[in-house]
């Protein structure tokens, strides 16, 4: 029987940058005989894309995405309709999609899993043209993924002084008209956020009901908010009751168009990776099976 063909993908800063993964680790989990192994370290953003999408044309069984959610995205995004398995080894300080899909914390418990072969067909988003696994939005956690971008530090402290910074400093959203198959919107949102998977990330969810499987985006819209709704909303959020807040729009959809009414460029994150769209429509849409991703 033909060795499988494994290709590590490595961002050698994720996270704080002290992850070590090596040719020797990946080596001593998987023997040479069943295994060929190759590692690729990135070397800039969508590096990895890139890597990824010449790991397919190399033939590779399995491409294994070593870093945090920036890097799954671009390693991900580069095997959306293939039939090459996404592994995923968390590296990163969020790692929400790799929460979402069960895999373990632990380095070597991670290559134990990917060594398994156990796959599973998840959905996979798409907002314009880019791909998105996890989440993603505009609005207030678009402006913390941003202040979160520019700090030194990483982990869940650093996220918090984020959100503290954004909720001190937010300015009123753009005017958005939303629609989606049944619903509709037309308002300057505190939040649009979407989602396909339970979790962003550091055991916080927005839509803990969702999922990587069932065919649809769980979408919210959030009424604008004063400071003290903001934080209201924020304690929602951190004791895991978000879905009680009043002034926030749950649906399911598989399809939303965004029409951004003033002429300028918008905040948006794409799986805790800061963006920004620079055109005044926005289609955010839902690849149902588009991606083979290795689950335990």
């Amino acid at each position: 029987m033909a060795a499988k063909i494994i290709h590590f993908i490595i961002n050698p800063i994720s996270g704080k940058g002290s992850n070590q993964l090596n040719l020797e680790l990946v080596s001593s989990v998987f023997n040479s005989e069943e295994f060929d192994i190759k590692t690729k370290e990135t070397l800039e953003p969508g590096h990895a894309k890139r890597l990824a999408v010449k790991s397919v044309a190399e033939g590779a069984d399995i491409v294994v995405a070593c870093g945090g959610d920036g890097t799954v995205n671009e390693v991900a995004s580069g095997l959306v309709g293939t039939d090459v398995g996404l592994g995923i080894v968390p590296m990163g300080s969020g790692n929400g999609l790799a929460s979402t899909l069960k895999i373990p914390k632990n380095i070597v418990g991670a290559l134990k899993l990917i060594k398994k072969f156990n796959t599973v067909r998840i959905d996979v988003g798409q907002i314009n043209n880019e791909y998105f696994f996890s989440n993603t939005g505009i609005g207030f956690d678009a402006k913390v993924i941003s202040y979160y971008s520019k700090t030194k530090g990483r982990g869940f402290a650093s996220y918090l002084k984020a959100v503290f910074s954004t909720i001190l400093y937010n300015t009123p959203s753009p005017h958005l008209v939303i629609t989606t198959e049944n619903k509709s919107f037309d308002l300057r949102p505190f939040l649009v956020f979407v989602s396909n998977s339970s979790e962003m990330g550091y055991e916080i969810s927005l839509t803990p009901q969702a999922s990587v499987q069932d065919g649809m985006l769980n979408a919210i819209v959030v009424e604008p908010l004063n400071k003290l709704e903001v934080l209201y909303f924020a304690f929602l959020l951190l004791t895991k009751k978000p879905q009680n807040f009043k002034k926030a729009h749950y649906f399911l959809t598989q399809n939303i168009e965004i029409k951004i009414v003033e002429k300028e460029c918008l905040l948006n994150q794409i799986d805790g990776e800061s963006t920004q769209i620079k055109t005044n429509q926005v289609k955010i849409t839902l690849k149902k099976d588009a991606l083979k991703a290795l689950v335990p």
